[in-house]
């Protein structure tokens, strides 16, 4: 595989991972009831099958993540994985209906314009 098309395919695995982990952030969101932070409350957490979904997605997520890492360079795979951020805030505006203030936007646009700079140099 070309240097550039192996970079694309860790840029496409590290975007997924991203993908993954903030919809698993999502669904925590969605389905985390209350609960006491104690032992027998975060045990009761486990009687919850949407938190354990998430759970589990948070795991792919980290392992494609880590294949991303092994197959990539640090330096290029850490900051693709910031686009995590771009896809919460995108999903609590959209799936959760959050108010996104003008600090918000702007600081989206320049997790996006840093992420394209460090992706393509």
């Amino acid at each position: 595989m070309s240097g550039s098309m192996r970079e694309l395919y860790i840029l496409i695995l590290t975007l997924i991972a991203a993908l993954i982990a903030a919809f698993s952030q999502y669904i925590f969101k969605r389905s985390l009831p209350k609960f006491k932070m104690n032992l027998k409350g975060i045990l009761s957490l486990f009687k919850y099958p949407w938190l354990i979904t998430a759970g589990l997605m948070y795991v792919v997520s980290l392992i494609i993540y880590l294949f991303a890492l092994k197959s990539g360079e640090l330096s290029f795979v850490y900051p693709a994985f910031a686009s995590t951020f771009i896809f919460v805030l995108l999903i609590a505006k959209f799936s959760l209906k959050e108010h996104m203030s003008a600090n918000q936007i702007v600081g989206l646009l320049l997790v996006f314009i840093g992420i394209f700079l460090v992706t393509m140099t």
